[in-house]
């Protein structure tokens, strides 16, 4: 019995495969009810197909509201070590909202990432970062008042960090940066408008200035749905 129930999910799986690539993003596709009736297969087979399209990111399932085309992923290339730190650009129109700007001690933790003492100051931000709008990722920056220190509200929005450094004649020349699978939290949802759990990207960052002094760490959370690296290999 398990192939017969495997080929139906496969052809249900296709005809929604077809349905989005077919239809705008954000278009609502038929009801669970419209579809089971369509491809005469049992609602609980539909939703296997669903749950596996909306993992994937090629749906989106709203409470109350249906299911919809979900909008493409942005795409940002991952280039080598020789490239620098503002390229390549990532795809949208990126903007930032800042949500907490303060003064504390780093702590033990973060004083080790700068190499600083956990009583030195830094300034910590929080600030969601959007594309066309819609929030794609929530960032967790640390960087040490003595660096700057009069970094403001304006200088986490645009055009960025990176930019506000240089024109308090600090030069960023090399981050460090891992990326790893990971799920959001409570909090993480809520900011990002996502489900409890959705699978995510965390992205953890140090970043130095011309004479090895860390300036920067910076810890992210990105959708995992919204967001996608892609990397050019050379083979020759």
């Amino acid at each position: 019995m398990a192939r017969p129930v495997a080929r139906k999910r496969e052809r249900v799986r296709d005809y929604l495969v077809e349905l989005v690539e077919t239809r705008p993003q954000g278009t609502a596709i038929p009801s669970e009810r419209t579809l089971c009736a369509l491809l005469s297969v049992s609602r609980p087979t539909l939703r296997s197909a669903v749950d596996e399209l909306v993992s994937s990111g090629l749906l989106v399932r709203e409470h109350g509201r249906g299911m919809f085309v979900a909008r493409d992923k942005v795409t940002q290339e991952l280039l080598g070590e020789q490239v620098p730190l503002a390229a390549p650009k990532a795809e949208g129109d990126w903007s930032s909202r800042v949500l907490e700007l303060v003064r504390i001690p780093a702590g033990a933790r973060i004083g080790r990432k700068l190499e600083l003492s956990p009583g030195a100051e830094i300034t910590y931000v929080a600030r969601l970062r959007l594309v066309d709008g819609m929030p794609i990722a929530l960032e967790q920056l640390h960087i040490p008042v003595a660096v700057a220190p009069d970094l403001s509200t304006v200088d986490f929005e645009r055009p960025g960090l990176h930019v506000a450094l240089r024109r308090r004649g600090v030069v960023v020349r090399e981050a460090v940066q891992s990326i790893e699978p990971t799920v959001t939290d409570e909090t993480e949802s809520e900011l990002l408008g996502v489900p409890l759990l959705t699978p995510a990207l965390l992205f953890d960052r140090r970043t130095t200035d011309a004479d090895g002094r860390a300036v920067e760490y910076a810890r992210s959370i990105y959708r995992g749905d919204r967001y996608r690296i892609v990397s050019r290999l050379s083979l020759a």
